[in-house]
């Protein structure tokens, strides 16, 4: 089969690989039918996380299942099912819990000796725990598929910032950060019933979408002048609740700084640089709460469904570009420049 496949900085590639098959007793083999680039994943592009050459890449994908090993009963072939952006076997205490993402014989798809999701099909291990099943007539529809794959990560993983932010009826809630993640998380505060929200971004393309997605109000300041907008528009309070989805140490400092007293910071920025940012003494001293991390999706995926096929929430138009899997190098560069938000793979 053919999979997209990082070689070195600046350097992916769509090659053959071997054929994905089942393995264990409870793997699943997904042809995929839609797949997408994560700004994680440019990380890897630029060099800034360690791969080694030839490993795969891509850890969002949603398609039909092709073949099950004899220990899985929650799946037939043919069945349209989406992944979470890792596998867990759904017994160990951590799954038990709602923390999937800590499983102790879980992975992330695209590690070394996995398939990843960009490519033509992928063996999953643990599928009954790890994959939902998704209407069969959705397969027909460009736009359901695209909403459907952000299932497998930004959709999940916004949501995931906003449960941390503990935003709810009624409060202010401040978005750090314009990328695809962050309009995910303008859209989950939307849904959980956020009063007011204040998307933090400079890119006009972007929001826009933030508005539709429910922002109220656009901040395109940076740094202290971003925290001065976020002050004026609250009466000098800041933000009850306050979604970090970039990681790097000024985004969290202004997260810091534009949260409220008493308020909460939901981080999902997956920290890189030299730095968290973070002054405990003022956490401290203002009762400010931080709370994130590795957005366990697998666990939100059947609360958000729903809302999802029913049109309430649609997170279909943070993907503005769509390639087949010969343009993934270019998907990715276009990432890189900025020039695409987030783009989709149709393999």
């Amino acid at each position: 089969m053919r999979a997209t496949t990082f070689h070195a900085p600046f350097d992916i590639r769509v090659e053959e690989v071997p054929d994905a098959a089942v393995r264990e007793p409870g793997d699943a083999v997904v042809r995929v039918l839609r797949a997408c680039v994560c700004g994680s994943d440019l990380w890897a592009y630029r060099g800034d996380t360690a791969r080694q050459p030839g490993q795969r890449i891509g850890h969002e994908f949603l398609g039909v299942i092709e073949e099950t090993g004899p220990g899985v009963t929650g799946f037939s072939v043919g069945d349209l099912v989406v992944a979470p952006f890792v596998w867990a076997d759904g017994s160990c205490d951590y799954c038990v819990e709602g923390l999937p993402t800590s499983c102790p014989h879980g992975g992330f798809w695209g590690q070394a000796g996995f398939d990843g999701g960009q490519g033509e099909a992928v063996r999953v291990p643990f599928a009954d725990a790890t994959l939902v099943r998704l209407p069969a007539d959705a397969a027909s529809d460009d736009r359901l598929l695209a909403a459907l794959l952000s299932l497998s990560d930004v959709m999940g993983t916004g949501h995931h910032a906003a449960v941390g932010a503990g935003v709810r009826p009624g409060v202010t809630v401040a978005v750090v950060g314009d990328g695809a993640v962050g309009l995910c998380g303008v859209l989950a505060a939307k849904r959980l019933g956020a009063d007011r929200i204040i998307a933090l971004g400079r890119h006009t393309v972007r929001t826009d979408i933030a508005r539709t997605f429910g922002a109220t109000d656009v901040v395109a300041e940076r740094g202290e002048a971003a925290v001065e907008a976020v002050r004026e528009l609250t009466k000098g309070q800041g933000a009850h609740a306050v979604i970090e989805a970039v990681g790097t140490e000024q985004s969290m400092r202004t997260a810091v700084e534009i949260t409220r007293d008493g308020g909460a910071i939901g981080y999902v920025g997956v920290p890189h640089g030299s730095g968290t940012g973070l002054d405990l003494g003022v956490m401290f001293g203002r009762n400010i709460t931080l709370r994130g991390g590795v957005a366990p999706v697998r666990t939100y995926i059947p609360e958000l469904l729903p809302d999802i096929l029913d049109g309430t929430i649609d997170p279909s138009p943070v993907f503005d570009m769509t390639v087949g899997l010969d343009g993934v190098p270019e998907g990715y560069k276009a990432m890189d420049e900025r020039t695409a938000l987030k783009v989709l793979i149709t393999p």
